[in-house]
């Protein structure tokens, strides 16, 4: 692998149209189980690399670039050929100019108990506690693919950057299924985690067990509901990842924030929202020491007490700004809430188990979303429930919003695991 990084760096410095450049390389070592029902079909051991050139030419006062990839066949003269086709190309892009990061070398280790493992065995592992939520009489799991990874990501380019990262994940994709009456539903989940947590592991499983099951039952509810919404983990990573997304270097440059430093974001009673941009999150696969510059990632809280307090981003905006980079950061951790299982259970709510994705406009002020399952949980009853969609007001909805004062991680979200919103009308 050092052999063609250098190589490469030789025959960039050669190129005189290039003026700076960047190489991306990453190698994944990988253990494979394929299950058809509980027997296993296949298992495999892959190593894959992948490399990427970024090429960077100075011109007429601003900056190209241009990407291209690299193939292990490639030759040197193939190679040489590729440099200038990009070259040629940065010519034609008319970015600001600003300084590439130079200077870090490093080597670093995400960590992971994925470590304490040989990753076949870890994989036969990860299957069997899987499959011991295959345990309900119509429910079956039609087939598992378990996937555990080790990457290690090197960034090198022309300023002296040499950072090397070893992360470790793994993936599960699953179908559970539910036969009953002579009629069968499926799901499709993936499911990725950094730790081995055999319970864990179980618990997701089963609870997507329980979720075909009851969208097999669910039906459209012959009135019209009057409750609070919940959302789960995923959704609500989806909207504290929105109101992150508004928050960009990139945006506050290109004029695309709808908010800026010091507004209020919550003119309400609700739990107040304290939002950090994280570069790791124990648990979280997007967890990562450097971004795809090798800029070492800088924490940075963004909303505190539910008031704008930063921004955050890659080195070509914050250069543009004047701001110190943070790096391309990707967990989203949000501090935990007041509300409590108990409070929740106190008043019906809707709570959301699959959506065909929330949809959050901060420009038009709107959330809602078509509700694929739901728990319609009210008088000690759960009723699962379909066929529905939501609708609020986004300022409205975030003054009232309570989040739950127990936490979890899943993605690239780490937080409240169940937040719930006032004022939805549920149609």
């Amino acid at each position: 692998m050092n052999n063609r990084i250098e190589l490469l760096k030789k025959l960039l410095e050669e190129n005189k149209d290039v003026s700076d450049y960047k190489i991306n390389r990453t190698n994944t070592l990988s253990s494979e189980l394929f299950f058809v029902h509980r027997t296993l079909e296949t298992s495999r051991a892959t190593d894959v690399c992948d490399t990427g050139v970024t090429v960077y030419v100075d011109h007429d006062g601003k900056k190209g670039e241009s990407a291209f990839a690299v193939y292990e066949s490639m030759t040197e003269t193939d190679l040489k050929l590729k440099i200038a086709e990009a070259a040629a190309r940065a010519k034609l892009v008319f970015n600001e100019p600003y300084d590439i990061p130079g200077g870090e070398k490093t080597e670093r280790e995400v960590p992971s108990n994925f470590r304490d493992y040989e990753p076949k065995e870890l994989a036969a592992k990860i299957a069997e506690a899987a499959f011991k939520a295959d345990r309900y009489e119509n429910g079956s799991i039609n087939a598992l693919e378990v996937f555990v990874y080790k990457h290690v990501k090197t960034v090198v380019n022309s300023k002296g950057v040499d950072v090397t990262e070893v992360k470790y994940d793994a993936m599960i994709e699953a179908i559970p299924t539910w036969n009953e009456n002579g009629e069968s539903v499926e799901l499709y989940e993936a499911y990725r985690f950094t730790e081995f947590d055999a319970d864990e592991i179980t618990a997701e499983i089963d609870e997507k067990m329980k979720e075909v099951r009851d969208r097999k039952h669910a039906v459209k509810p012959a009135e019209k509901i009057e409750a609070d919404v919940v959302l789960n983990v995923k959704e609500a990573g989806e909207l504290f990842s929105e109101l992150a997304s508004d928050l960009t270097y990139a945006s506050v440059y290109s004029h695309y924030n709808l908010h800026k430093i010091g507004d209020d974001l919550q003119n309400g009673d609700g739990d107040k929202i304290t939002l950090e941009m994280k570069g790791a999150m124990k648990g979280s696969e997007y967890s990562a020491a450097f971004d795809a510059d090798g800029v070492s990632l800088a924490d940075k809280k963004i909303i505190s007490g539910g008031k704008v307090e930063g921004y955050f981003g890659t080195n070509r905006f914050a250069s543009y700004l004047g701001e110190k980079p943070t790096g391309d950061l990707k967990c989203v951790s949000v501090e935990k809430g007041s509300l409590t299982d108990k409070e929740l259970a106190e008043k019906p709510y809707l709570e959301c188990v699959s959506l065909s994705g929330l949809q959050i406009d901060l420009y038009n002020d709107y959330i809602g979303g078509e509700i694929r399952l739901a728990y319609y949980r009210h008088d000690g009853l759960v009723e699962p429930v379909t066929g529905i969609s939501m609708s609020g007001k986004l300022s409205e909805v975030l003054a009232g919003i309570r989040l739950s004062d127990k936490t979890k991680v899943r993605g690239y979200y780490g937080g409240p695991y169940k937040v719930l919103l006032k004022g939805m009308e549920i149609i």
